[in-house]
């Protein structure tokens, strides 16, 4: 590759390229990338004193720079003759022959080492036209060629080493497991906001799942708090360490900017959140959110820093959240979007709400549209799963319209709800096993060997998002009351009690966030309803009131998600006896 940038931070490798790429594996072993892979792989070797640094002859041991060369100068080789011609041709290198087993457990360790990297292709397509004629498709053959190249050249130099044959081969991720193309779209954006025009926007995203991603953090902690003073200004941006995902967070258009060092987060809004067309980023933004800024920027507002702005005289929100490695987790990137996205509901008058939705199509002929609002960690995403379990039996459709956060609306007379996204970020243990691994092939799955698991995988469509459904059954989650001698779904008589139960928001933390035992959140929403209470109490109440006016069905379902050992089995019970009573009604 030629016209590139090569990044690497901790456990990511970040490569742009405007399109040039190697053709052969001869090219591939004499770029610029592949010598620094290998320095930093001999480097890795030296830090940990490794016996594969035996390879090494002894007149070449005390000089890195030379051994170094040398080894660049062996695999270059490799890669087109076998031991014999290069041990033959170049007298110089035929003392890293001498334990030829060891050698080539050097170079399997390279492939290895490469591969634990989070590995990331950026095409730049320059100006934006460039973006309407290119095609696209053969993006797709530039990602499949370099992972074929990358994992050919293993298997050549591999086999040139040994003079064997394996008789199993692997098609494991060699190249790159995320290709992006970005370009500079026309944008329409208010002018002091102007230098984010600088920012190359995602347009395209090509993911080869299960993408499995570390970030340095698990859990979310604090609030998102309000500043008064827009410090967009104030901000040290530099557009080449930046991209943009326009998202478009149900019929909001949100630009998200994230710095390379949260690049692996970012591009996991692509499960998420659909990306904005064109058309959307001829338009004003509804909101912006930078993710990834400098914390210095940002520190005289104290912790957390996670902020943001109302700019009334633009009529957009916009946030900010550090770089700081303690932000480093998607629910960070995923919370803020939908705070902003919460704000903007209440100022039109909808109610935003915590929780997911089911529309359920019976084989007796019976729909239902079921809302179950909590806080995270309460049970709403692994009772709809549960209840899908009863699919094969007793339902025809069962159709996903938000997982996590919607907004009530009433539109002529009638309740309705909206979703925000067309993917969910459920949490991976407490869901069945079943679940997991039937969706491993299209998910990206987060920190899977700590508490608090997670996938982002997409469950619905846009249209099924935006369209508007009629809302038959509200249902608040309650986590941590022990059903035995009640039932697990009970139905408030007015609205008043009802209202006292929402707004408690009472849960048992799941170790979703860094609170533990018993907590209460306004409302089961932390995500602008706090921010905005004076605003939401007034809607809260108009809402409710309406609930009980036309005969919706209002209640708690009691999932015992929060009490030890019901992880699964009690959203299970919950979800049957949610099944028998609506199937009654």
């Amino acid at each position: 590759m030629n016209k590139k940038k090569f990044i690497r931070h901790k456990e990511k490798i970040i490569i742009l390229t405007k399109g040039n790429i190697c053709r052969t594996k001869k090219e591939l072993l004499k770029t610029t990338i592949f010598k620094k892979i290998l320095l930093l792989y001999l480097e890795f070797l030296r830090q940990k004193d490794s016996p594969l640094l035996g390879i090494i002859p002894e007149e070449y041991k005390n000089n890195k720079k030379k051994y170094s060369e040398k080894i660049l100068t062996l695999l270059q080789l490799l890669v087109e003759k076998n031991n014999c011609v290069v041990k033959a041709e170049n007298k110089e290198l035929e003392g890293f022959f001498k334990d030829t087993y060891l050698l080539n457990q050097f170079v399997e360790e390279l492939y290895n080492y490469w591969r634990n990297y989070e590995r990331f292709l950026i095409l730049l397509s320059g100006k934006d036209k460039d973006y309407h004629e290119k095609p696209y498709r053969s993006f797709k053959n530039i990602f499949e060629h370099l992972t074929d190249l990358v994992r050919g050249s293993y298997r050549d130099i591999c086999e040139n080493i040994t003079n064997k044959h394996p008789r199993v081969y692997r098609q494991v991720s060699a190249g790159f497991q995320v290709g992006i193309i970005a370009s500079k779209p026309k944008l329409n954006i208010p002018v002091i906001y102007n230098k984010l025009k600088n920012i190359s926007y995602i347009r395209q995203v090509l993911i080869e799942p299960p993408l499995i991603i570390n970030p340095p953090m698990n859990k979310r902690s604090g609030s998102f708090k309000e500043i008064k003073e827009n410090i967009f200004q104030q901000l040290d941006i530099k557009p080449e360490e930046w991209l943009c995902f326009p998202a478009k967070v149900g019929e909001l258009n949100i630009q998200v900017f994230f710095h390379y060092e949260f690049i692996a987060l970012g591009t996991a809004l692509a499960n998420l959140f659909d990306l904005a067309e064109e058309k959307d980023l001829n338009k004003k933004p509804d909101a912006i959110y930078l993710f990834g800024v400098d914390e210095e920027d940002i520190k005289r507002f104290g912790e957390p820093q996670t902020i943001f702005y109302d700019d009334k005289e633009n009529d957009l929100m916009i946030g900010f959240v550090s770089r700081k490695e303690e932000y480093g987790y998607f629910g960070y990137l995923k919370k803020m979007i939908l705070t902003l996205h919460n704000i903007i509901c209440l100022k039109k008058g909808r109610l935003p709400v915590h929780g997911a939705m089911v529309k359920i199509l019976f084989k007796n002929g019976k729909k239902r549209n079921i809302v179950i609002i909590g806080d995270t960690g309460t049970g709403k995403s692994e009772s709809i799963e549960a209840f899908r379990a009863l699919s094969q039996e007793h339902i025809r459709d069962l159709t996903i319209i938000f997982d996590d956060m919607g907004s009530f609306d009433i539109k002529d007379g009638q309740l309705k709800a909206y979703g925000t996204e067309t993917g969910a970020f459920v949490r991976l243990d407490d869901m069945h096993p079943g679940f997991v691994y039937g969706n491993l092939d299209r998910s990206i799955i987060t920190s899977p060997d700590k508490v608090n698991a997670r996938a982002v995988l997409p469950i619905t469509t846009m249209k099924e998002v935006t369209e508007g459904q009629i809302v038959d059954m509200v249902l608040y989650a309650n986590n941590y009351e022990n059903v035995k001698d009640c039932k697990h779904i009970k139905e408030f008589r007015n609205w008043k009690e009802a209202f006292k139960i929402f707004k408690e928001g009472k849960r048992m933390a799941k170790g979703t966030t860094t609170e533990s035992g018993m907590t209460s959140s306004y409302f089961a929403n932390p995500f602008g309803p706090p921010q905005y209470k004076e605003l939401h109490e007034v809607l809260a109440k108009k809402y409710f009131e309406h609930f009980f006016e036309k005969n919706i069905f209002v209640g708690e379902i009691k999932t015992m998600l929060g009490i030890p050992g019901y992880e699964k089995k009690g959203p299970e019970k919950a979800a049957k006896e949610l099944f028998k009573f609506i199937n009654v009604k």
